[in-house]
């Protein structure tokens, strides 16, 4: 596998372009972007678990029944969630806007919306602004695109590798969103994916839901779950592989690159989460079973007392227990290790079940990086998993409060 450039345009035959519109008050933040492939997809996407969802995601649920898709549009700015019929038939009619200058079936267009909760999108400046965004795709598009969907973001986030499989070079593009309202069960993110491999549509969806599990659905912010959260994948099968029809040591090497791309694109979420300083990650071993060390891992990640002492760089393993102890999971404190790790160094500060005497000044060292690894060994069994988030800081506080205003 190589990293490649091109983000969300990477993979043969995808187009992308973003623009500001009008939607934000502010002019220099773009807020309308555009993904597409003039060949028809397979396509497959993931949804928030929240019961409260943004009008676009229902449209995107009926248009993906058939597995088949050739563009998404995205909105920033406003999330046209809560806002009734009226806020459906507007993003119906993106679809149909889209589906019109680009001569393809509006069932083929797939929407997504973030921003702000409750209020009215302006669909007059998305009308407006369509053919300067249809006319403007392109394959070096993909920066343009992936900064017209951010919201708090403070930079965008875009990955593109290449593997061979079967003989042909495949590629894998995706950008995404996050930073606030991030938690596990999807959060207030949205990742668009692009690849040219030709997948059978069921697989190319039983991939993506394995993968989300693994990655976005591993990181945590603040706690909570957002009303607009998807991630999409479209196929457009132009690498020429023959057909991946059945899990096999192709469908392994493709799935291992898409887990890449979304656990690069999940970090950056959680590193880039609002006010925050650190990454995190909790690494869980030791475990007798992946669900088990999962749970453990995300329990660690969204305990704001851990996220506190990360930011004040206070070694407070006290507070890792505690979180391990209420995720109702049956577990043996007598038997736990806790570590530190960084670029800065490595410190133990807990094992079986005692406490151990530690450089607290190394150990300061060590949580003052920007990206601080804690790591669990439960020793009890060989399965492991990685949890991310980042640090609560006062600036978390202040971004929320006016957020609206």
């Amino acid at each position: 596998m190589k990293i490649i450039s091109g983000g969300v345009t990477a993979a043969k035959g995808f187009y992308s372009n973003g623009i500001y519109c009008g939607i934000r008050k502010n002019i220099n933040k773009k807020d309308l972007a555009l993904i597409y492939s003039p060949t028809l997809c397979n396509a497959a996407a993931v949804y928030t678990t929240n019961q409260v969802k943004g009008e676009p995601l229902y449209v995107t649920m009926k248009h993906i029944k058939d597995g088949k898709a050739q563009a998404v549009i995205i909105n920033s700015g406003n999330a046209n969630t809560c806002t009734g019929e009226d806020g459906k038939k507007k993003a119906y009619k993106m679809t149909e806007l889209t589906a019109k200058k680009l001569k393809i079936k509006k069932e083929d267009v797939l929407v997504a919306s973030t921003g702000i909760i409750g209020l009215p999108l302006d669909i007059n400046c998305i009308e407006n602004g369509m053919d300067n965004l249809v006319q403007g795709l392109s394959k070096d598009g993909y920066d343009d695109a992936s900064q017209a969907i951010l919201t708090t973001d403070t930079e965008p986030k875009s990955i593109a590798v290449t593997v061979e499989i079967g003989g042909k070079s495949v590629s894998i593009g995706a950008m995404a969103k996050g930073s606030g309202m991030i938690h596990p069960n999807m959060a207030t993110m949205l990742s668009f994916i692009t690849t040219d491999l030709n997948i059978k549509q069921q697989l190319l969806q039983e991939a993506l839901r394995e993968s989300v599990n693994k990655t976005y659905n591993r990181i945590s912010v603040d706690g909570d779950t957002s009303t607009n959260d998807m991630v999409v994948i479209l196929a457009n099968g132009e690498a020429d592989n023959s057909l991946i029809d059945e899990k096999n040591a192709d469908y392994d090497i493709f799935f291992e690159a898409l887990n890449y791309v979304n656990t690069y694109l999940a970090k950056l979420i959680a590193k880039d989460g609002e006010g925050a300083t650190k990454l995190i990650e909790c690494e869980v071993n030791g475990a007798n079973s992946e669900a088990k060390a999962e749970t453990l891992a995300k329990s660690v990640i969204k305990s704001n007392l851990v996220k506190t002492a990360c930011f004040g760089a206070d070694a407070n393993w006290g507070r890792i227990l505690c979180a391990l102890g209420y995720s109702n999971i049956p577990l043996d404190a007598k038997k736990i290790d806790v570590a530190f790790e960084s670029s800065k160094g490595y410190i133990e500060v807990y094992q079986k079940g005692i406490p151990i005497i530690f450089d607290e000044k190394k150990a300061k060292l060590i949580l003052e990086d920007c990206e601080i690894k804690i790591i669990v060994n439960l020793n009890e069994g060989k399965e492991s998993a990685t949890a991310w988030g980042c640090d609560l800081t006062y600036d978390y506080v202040r971004i929320n409060g006016d957020y609206r205003s």
